[in-house]
C-alpha cells in the first residue's frame, strides 16, 4: 500500500513541505507514517530512552495496511498527555502530566462502553477531589469506524423548547434533547431545568443507544452566594466534572473517535458561559433585576456587576462543597508558569488567545498580553462537526 497523497479523514491533499507533528485543523498530519514515526521519536526522547527503527517500521506497516497501528499501553499513555500538553483552547495545561489513562480499547459493545463511562465518571469525580482522567476506546481507520458517544459532554443538562420558543433548560441542548426524545428517551414527569441527559453511544454496524446516566455517579453543586442570601432563590446548580466526550484523539498514526477526558473546572466556565451567555441559561438579567430592579436602567455595566456576583457565587459554591475549582487569575498565572516551564524544555506552546484568555477581566490577566502559535500540532484532540444537533 502506497502512502496516501490526501488525508484519509478529511480529503486534505498532503503535501511533502509539511512538518509530521503539525496537522490541518482536521486533525490530519501531512504524513501519517511520518507522524507516528515522529511521535514514537519523541516519545523516546522524553522518556529518556534511544529511538527504536524496529517499533517504527512496525507501525509504518501497520498504517499501511490497515489506516492506524496499534500503540502500546505507555503510548497511548503518553499520546493522551502530549494530547493535553497541545490543547490550543485548554488554559490549565500546567498539569498535563498529571492525566491518568484508562485504557477500554477491548470494549467493542454500547453497553460496555456506557459502563466504561459511569466508571469514568466516579473516578474522576472523585468525591469532589477532582482527578483528569482519559478513558480510550477502540481506534478508527479510513475503512473501520470507530465508536461515538454523540454527547457533547458526558453530562449535561436537558433543553426542552415549548411551542412560543422558550425554553426550560440549556438553550444548546434543545436539539439533541429532542433527538433522544424521538429515539425514545422519556424525560423525567417534572421538569426542570437541570435534567440530566442519558447518554447516546454508537458502534460499528449499529444504531446510536441510549443509555441513563445514574444519578449517583454526578456530583451537583447547588449554588448560593457568600452575602446574597436570595441567590439561593435561583434554585441553580451545575454538575462537578466537565468531562468532554465529543472529540477525536488524533495522535499521529492512530485516531480515537471515542475518548472521553475531564479535570476541573474554572470558574468562568460555569459563571461567564454555561449561566452568563444569553444563548445559553442568560442569567445576567434575572441577577441584575435581584441586585436592583433599576439597575439595567441606570447603570451601563449592570452586566458586569451581575457577572461579578454570579461568579462569585459559584466559586464560593463549589469551594463550600469542597469540590476542585480555579479562578480564572490562578489559571492565569499557572499557564503562564506552564509556558515558562515548556520554554526552558525547548518546546513549542500552541495557544488560541481567544480561548486561553478569561471571559471576565481580560486585560487583567497575564495571559491577555501576549501572542501564541495557531498551529495544531499532534497529538491533539480535535473538533468534529458536532454530531448530535
Amino acid at each position: 500500500m502506497n502512502i496516501p497523497t490526501q488525508c484519509p479523514f478529511s480529503g486534505r491533499p498532503l503535501t511533502p513541505d509539511d512538518s509530521p507533528l503539525l496537522a490541518d485543523e482536521a486533525g490530519c498530519p501531512a504524513d501519517p507514517v511520518e507522524a507516528a514515526g515522529a511521535f514514537l521519536d519523541q516519545f523516546a526522547r522524553e522518556n529518556n530512552t534511544a529511538p527504536d527503527p524496529a517499533r517504527r517500521k512496525e507501525a509504518a506497516e501497520e498504517i499501511r495496511q490497515h489506516g492506524f497501528y496499534n500503540q502500546t499501553p505507555a503510548e497511548l499513555a503518553f499520546a493522551c498527555r502530549l494530547a493535553w500538553r497541545n490543547s490550543r483552547r485548554c488554559i490549565g495545561r500546567r498539569f498535563w502530566e498529571t492525566l491518568e489513562v484508562a485504557d477500554a480499547r477491548d470494549i467493542t459493545t454500547a453497553e460496555g462502553i456506557f459502563e466504561a463511562c459511569v466508571a469514568h465518571l466516579r473516578r474522576s469525580t472523585n468525591g469532589g477531589r477532582i482527578q483528569p482522567l482519559i478513558t480510550v476506546f477502540a481506534p478508527s481507520g479510513p475503512d473501520a469506524p470507530g465508536p461515538r458517544i454523540h454527547n457533547y459532554q458526558l453530562i449535561r443538562y436537558a433543553g426542552y423548547r415549548a411551542a412560543d420558543g422558550t425554553v426550560l433548560g440549556d438553550p444548546a441542548e434543545t436539539n439533541f434533547t429532542a433527538r433522544l426524545i424521538e429515539a425514545g428517551w422519556t424525560p423525567p414527569q417534572t421538569r426542570s431545568a437541570f435534567d440530566l441527559l442519558p447518554l447516546l453511544i454508537e458502534v460499528p454496524g449499529e444504531k446510536p443507544r441510549f443509555f441513563p446516566v445514574p444519578p449517583d455517579a454526578v456530583l451537583e453543586v447547588p449554588i448560593t452566594h457568600p452575602t446574597l442570601p436570595w441567590f439561593a432563590d435561583l434554585r441553580l446548580q451545575w454538575h462537578a466534572l466537565p468531562a468532554v466526550s465529543n472529540l477525536t484523539l488524533m495522535t499521529g498514526g492512530a485516531r480515537y473517535t471515542a475518548a472521553p477526558f475531564s479535570g476541573y473546572y474554572m470558574v468562568t466556565e460555569i459563571a461567564a458561559r454555561n449561566f452568563g451567555d444569553p444563548y445559553r441559561y442568560n442569567l445576567l438579567p434575572i441577577v441584575a433585576d435581584r441586585l436592583d430592579p433599576q439597575l439595567r436602567a441606570h447603570d451601563p455595566f449592570w452586566r458586569d456587576r451581575a457577572l461579578v456576583e454570579l461568579t462569585a457565587a459559584v466559586l464560593h459554591s463549589f469551594r463550600r462543597a469542597g469540590v476542585t475549582m480555579v479562578d480564572h487569575h490562578t489559571a492565569s498565572r499557572q499557564f503562564m508558569d506552564h509556558l515558562e516551564k515548556e520554554k526552558a524544555a525547548g518546546r513549542p506552546v500552541p495557544g488560541d488567545w481567544s480561548w486561553l484568555v478569561p471571559p471576565i477581566s481580560g486585560s487583567a490577566s497575564p495571559v491577555f498580553h501576549r501572542a501564541y502559535d495557531p498551529r495544531r500540532r499532534l497529538p491533539d484532540f480535535v473538533s468534529e462537526a458536532r454530531r448530535n444537533g
